[in-house]
């Protein structure tokens, strides 16, 4: 239910599978609440804002993503496997995203993932340059099944902070390492095993195919494409689709989920897959997210007039517990009016005055046109659903990256499943 991106993979991989498919959506879109919003009038009607005026181009060349997420381009990573693995990859045409950037000391660097960028970047001296390139080349090079990569420091064993001393990286260099490269959102990262971490730099250094100048992709048209080419392999596959259909209830016996009933009609299932949205009684709440849509009529400053980009805000440089987040996409992705910008800037909330955290990304990226804000909780299932056979996805977090929901799909198509997503072949537990 709910066509959110995760919920309309999983349908598309479970048709393929040759299971039996309906897909229920309360709403008239594809994409739930990870959708995009046409035509522009629709945003300001959904954040009760006044607006738009004529200087914002027409409404219908705006598809502004609720929750913009970029994808990293690596044939490894785990987005890329699963559209290359259906072929969704016909269905949509993916654009690379010009620039990836990090915060320090109130300035916007280049993340350097290549000797080159190493050498030329303004993020460190000479001697971290070094010591630098040595982990990148280090990275490059590993192989978890391969020791001789592993120059004697067993990666199940040291951790990643051992690592890193190993290299005598300062904490500026282990900040953006993991942070901007890997994608860390907080430190927990340093006392696990390195391997994650390493394959982490490795991949994110991988996807800056040839001559692109950062390791994202992002669809044309924006990211309600993603769900849609799943909803398209699905319905290929024999899955049905029912929209503006709303969920009243959710038919259980024995505590197993047995029909879904809709305007009194019940619809019968031996599994069910479902947003938190549906099964508010079935979820706890382990935090808040704030994102903050931003329409600019300008570039950020400071990008190299990048059409689209990321910039992370490691959290130890504004003292916080996580991460900010800005991503930009504009009209080269054709998301909206020409010479026109979309900045979302999202982060977990930390304080009682959200607004004022995000405070120092907003002002890397002022004069904001219009700012939308929305504030949302962070929901996550109580149990794995292997007893009700109801598997509900949490919350999108706060990332402007979809690394953590592949991980999740991952792990939700084991349980619904009971075996695990290899591509190109099946295996059992």
């Amino acid at each position: 239910s709910n066509l959110n991106t995760r919920e309309c993979i999983l349908s598309g991989l479970m048709s393929v599978n040759g299971k039996k498919v309906l897909h229920i959506d309360r709403n008239p879109h594809y994409g739930g609440e990870s959708a995009s919003v046409s035509p522009l009038e629709e945003l300001y009607r959904k954040f009760r804002v006044r607006g738009p005026n004529n200087s914002m181009g027409l409404g219908k060349e705006w598809n502004v993503d609720l929750i913009p997420k970029f994808f990293l381009a690596n044939g490894e990573s785990q987005l890329v496997k699963l559209l290359l693995h259906t072929e969704v990859t016909r269905y949509l045409d993916l654009k690379v995203i010009e620039g990836s950037y990090v915060y320090k000391a109130g300035k916007v660097h280049k993340v350097p993932a290549t000797e080159a960028e190493a050498l030329a970047s303004d993020l460190m001296g000479m001697f971290d340059k070094r010591r630098f390139k040595k982990l990148l080349l280090f990275a490059l090079n590993f192989e978890e099944r391969n020791p001789r990569t592993h120059q004697d420091m067993d990666p199940r064993r040291i951790t990643t902070r051992d690592l890193f001393h190993h290299f005598d990286l300062g904490p500026e260099v282990m900040e953006f390492t993991a942070h901007a490269i890997a994608l860390h959102s907080n430190d927990s990262y340093l006392d696990e095993p390195y391997a994650d971490t390493v394959k982490r730099v490795k991949l994110y250094c991988e996807s800056l195919t040839h001559h692109s100048t950062s390791p994202y992709l992002y669809p044309i048209y924006g990211l309600a494409e993603l769900p849609q080419g799943f909803a398209r392999l699905s319905a290929e596959y024999g899955g049905t689709y029912m929209v503006n259909k709303d969920v009243d209830e959710i038919v259980m016996e024995n505590g197993k989920v047995t029909a879904v009933k809709c305007d009194g009609e019940l619809f019968h299932c031996k599994q069910l897959i479902c947003d938190p949205s549906y099964v508010p009684s079935r979820m706890r709440k382990v935090g808040r997210v704030i994102r903050v849509i931003c329409l600019l009529n300008h570039p950020i400053k400071h990008t190299h007039e990048a059409s689209s980009c990321q910039i992370i805000l490691p959290q130890t440089q504004l003292n916080r517990k996580s991460d900010i987040y800005i991503s930009l996409v504009s009209y080269s992705h054709n998301v909206c009016a020409d010479g026109m910008y979309i900045a979302t800037v999202s982060t977990t909330i930390e304080t009682s005055n959200p607004e004022k955290e995000v405070r120092p990304a907003l002002e890397l990226i002022e004069p904001i046109t219009q700012k939308f804000v929305s504030i949302s909780n962070l929901l996550v299932p109580n149990d794995d659903g292997r007893k009700s056979q109801i598997f509900v996805s949490s919350s999108y977090d706060a990332t402007s990256h979809f690394d953590n929901e592949c991980e999740e799909i991952m792990d939700m198509y084991h349980r619904i499943t009971g075996t695990k997503l290899i591509f190109g072949i099946e295996a059992d537990d």
